[in-house]
């Protein structure tokens, strides 16, 4: 194996080991969070702070990567995780009313919460080190390990959580998920200072991905194929941030324990691993990106109208209402909680069922949206209109969940779905009609090829 092949191996290895600890801590925050007394609105905030952290800091992490090197970068990067996991997991041994130097366990979740969005903000120095590492015509193949790492992180990470917690939707937290969490980041670490090489050379490409900025919308918002586009981008990362990070609370809400919620996320990473990876990668070639976007987007509106169904009864559920009171104070009368587990135990396998149809509909539009995006640029601003597509999915990301907790803080448990399905119905009807604009501009392209637009046509390609 020579030198780049091995660094691009290490990377893999070390981007992985990284994100089963992202994953095992990911299902529990919410529910640690109501054990401290946090009403839904905060749990908003507390889910949306780490992608706020990565938001702000993955442009910092790869400007300073630029300038000393992507090894020191990443080695700080797990140094902090290592540590943050390790502070959620002591935290978490703690009294909902006990104090340390003078705060409360729930802003100890916060701060450990942030400082891990902080460290783990280096993703796109990881990116950064397998293009130093690879040719351009290695360049995909590379970034494709920095998927299947996630693939493997979303997969395992709960699967490895799952024996360390109970399966007694009442228990308080454990604090062993959290320490399970460091020890991994820590062998991703003592990996990397022994066997990561430094990938920086005269001939690197900048890996300073940066903030939303006026001059990349400028360019964006000047093709009238792109700007549809952006929304959809932005709509359907929103659409299902909202699901997948109420996700844990709802299923507490409807009495799953921690043990099965973690299956739940692992099933979920297997799914999402095995769509992208398989069907969708032969879907796009032979139904085109627009039809792929809007069965994906048709899937996931399905899907999520289908767990909300599946949650229907929180609706008519007054004593386990976000709005009035957490599930922790709720969990104390033996008879509500006799009365949660049963329903959890019945509604875990529909869960499971339905589950795949939202799935399969994320795994769909995402890509396919990614594809027509990079389609409707010229090769010369690929690069400004891709960036404000990732910003768009970050802003997403931010605003899901405090949109979904803002809702179940109102009362209306179910909303995070309903709300959810009707916007991928919004992302279907644009690019139905994006597609009609743009079927019409080509056959007038044909009709008068003196007069073919300027702009980049979105191309579909089908057999």
């Amino acid at each position: 194996m020579n030198r780049n092949k091995f660094a691009q191996l290490i990377i893999f290895v070390i981007v992985a080991i990284d994100l089963l600890g992202f994953a095992i801590i990911l299902p529990l925050m919410p529910r640690y969070g109501d054990f401290y007394n946090a009403n839904a609105m905060t749990l908003g905030f507390l889910m949306a702070c780490f992608s706020t952290m990565q938001f702000i800091f993955a442009p910092i992490w790869g400007r300073i990567s630029d300038r000393i090197g992507r090894r020191p970068v990443l080695l700080v990067g797990l140094v902090g995780s290592t540590f943050f996991y390790g502070v959620f997991g002591w935290i978490s041994t703690f009294q909902a009313d006990q104090l340390f130097l003078g705060l409360a366990p729930l802003t100890w979740l916060f701060l450990s919460r942030i400082g891990a969005g902080i460290s783990g903000a280096t993703l796109s120095t990881a990116q950064a080190f397998i293009s130093d590492s690879t040719t351009k015509a290695e360049r995909g193949k590379g970034m494709a390990l920095i998927g299947a790492a996630f693939g493997v992180g979303f997969t395992f990470g709960p699967l490895i959580g799952a024996p360390f917690v109970g399966t007694d939707a009442a228990a308080p937290p454990s604090a062993w998920p959290g320490y399970i969490a460091s020890m991994i980041s820590g062998t991703a670490l003592l990996i990397a200072i022994f066997k990561l090489p430094e990938s920086l050379h005269k001939g690197s490409k900048p890996a300073s991905s940066h903030w939303l900025n006026l001059s990349e919308l400028r360019t964006a918002i000047s093709k009238p194929t792109v700007i549809p586009l952006l929304a959809t981008i932005f709509i359907a990362t929103l659409a299902f941030a909202q699901f997948e990070m109420t996700l844990p609370y709802m299923t507490k809400l409807i009495g799953m324990s921690d043990r099965d919620n973690f299956y739940i996320f692992a099933y979920i990473g297997f799914l999402l691993t095995i769509f992208q990876g398989g069907l969708i990668r032969r879907m796009i070639p032979k139904l085109g990106e627009f039809l792929t976007g809007i069965f994906g987007a048709v899937c996931l509106a399905t899907g999520l109208l289908l767990i909300a169904w599946v949650a229907s009864d929180l609706s008519s559920s007054s004593e386990i209402n976000p709005a009035h009171t957490t599930i922790a104070a709720v969990t104390q009368d033996p008879a509500v909680l006799e009365e949660m587990e049963k329903r959890g135990r019945e509604l875990f396998p529909i869960l499971m069922m339905v589950l795949p149809v939202s799935v399969l509909g994320f795994a769909a539009v995402t890509p396919a949206l990614q594809a027509m995006l990079s389609l409707g640029a010229s090769d010369s601003d690929q690069g400004e209109v891709l960036g404000v597509g990732q910003s768009m999915s970050a802003l997403a990301r931010i605003c899901g969940p405090i949109a979904g907790y803002g809702m179940l803080e109102l009362g209306y448990p179910l909303m995070p779905y309903i709300s959810g399905a009707v916007l991928m119905i919004v992302v279907a009807l644009l690019l139905a009609r994006l597609k009609n604009m743009l079927d019409r501009r080509t056959a007038q392209t044909i009709e008068n090829p003196d007069h073919s637009a300027s702009s980049p046509v979105v191309a579909t390609t089908q057999d």
